[in-house]
């Protein structure tokens, strides 16, 4: 009996584990008979954070080749880290935001985001004013001859970098997290595509690739992040990252700097004379589903 005992007894075994040894299983003898030892190191690749800096420095060299060979330029993968005592937010005035879209292809080209088959990770949502902020009524595929369209405002929405982020709690294998600044990562490499986080999120930020990322000859960004604007492979979810190898220089995001009538506020939340703790102390502040207590860093407010 101790012998049938030993059988039955349940086998332990993390979520993560089960799925990437399935994913070896069926793949591992294709990778030996014709994969060259590039494919087998990308195959093999660890978590982001559970690389040493030699892992990570191969890795960078590998990617940067790639793309380097793919695109026809030179490129930089950046691993920048968090910046000391920073933790970054994002405030939009709707009241000014004119519903012009500048934000949306400049966050494309920044980002390196496919063109066909066409990825956003900003969306803007028109609204009637006698409605408010109505999300079942409102419109994504406005197409005025002008904007702001009479009677309207404009709603734009993206990751809104949760502080209790339910996508970071939904993926089965911890490609997605919180960094030390408050940015909401993916590691593209780590991914398996199962879309859990965008079923999880309640603000539909999150995007899967269903094709190869497409990007015009001469419109690539070679100045990426490796947890940030990197070209992605097919089959993953991608998502807004407050443009971290911007961010992480000194920079604005992309969508502060282009737009026109700087409804668009970045900073850092801890510095208290800073322009975002300003607009928090002193204007009328929103956060989309504030019942759900995702305490998102995205804010919106009246100018």
């Amino acid at each position: 009996m101790s012998g049938i005992k030993t059988i039955l007894s349940p086998i332990k075994i993390g979520r993560r584990s089960f799925l990437k040894a399935a994913a070896v299983t069926g793949s591992i003898a294709a990778l030996g008979a014709c994969g060259s030892k590039a494919d087998r190191d990308a195959f093999f690749q660890k978590n982001f954070r559970d690389m040493s800096k030699d892992e990570i420095a191969r890795v960078i060299e590998r990617l940067e080749k790639d793309y380097s060979e793919t695109y026809g330029r030179p490129f930089s993968v950046s691993t920048a880290g968090p910046l000391p005592e920073t933790n970054f937010g994002y405030a939009l005035d709707i009241s000014r935001c004119i519903g012009c879209r500048r934000c949306v292809y400049g966050c494309v080209e920044e980002n390196n985001q496919s063109r066909d088959p066409q990825v956003h990770w900003i969306q803007v949502l028109e609204m009637e004013k006698e409605k408010g902020v109505d999300f079942l009524h409102s419109n994504l595929y406005y197409d005025h001859d002008e904007v702001p369209h009479e009677g309207h405002f404009y709603l734009p929405v993206a990751c809104q970098q949760c502080r209790n982020a339910p996508c970071v709690k939904a993926c089965p294998v911890d490609a997605t997290w919180a960094e030390e600044d408050g940015i909401i990562v993916v590691d593209y490499d780590w991914c398996i595509g199962c879309r859990s986080c965008m079923a999880a999120c309640p603000y539909g930020a999150r995007h899967f690739n269903w094709g190869k990322v497409t990007i015009p000859e001469g419109e690539v960004n070679p100045a990426s992040h490796y947890l940030g604007n990197r070209p992605r492979i097919k089959g993953v979810v991608e998502k807004c990252t407050f443009c971290i190898q911007r961010v992480r220089e000194g920079l604005y995001p992309k969508c502060v700097e282009v737009c026109p009538v700087g409804a668009r506020k970045f900073g850092n939340l801890l510095d208290k004379d800073g322009e975002i703790r300003y607009i928090l102390e002193n204007k009328r502040v929103l956060v989309l589903r504030e019942e759900l207590n995702t305490q998102p860093k995205f804010f919106y407010f009246y100018g």
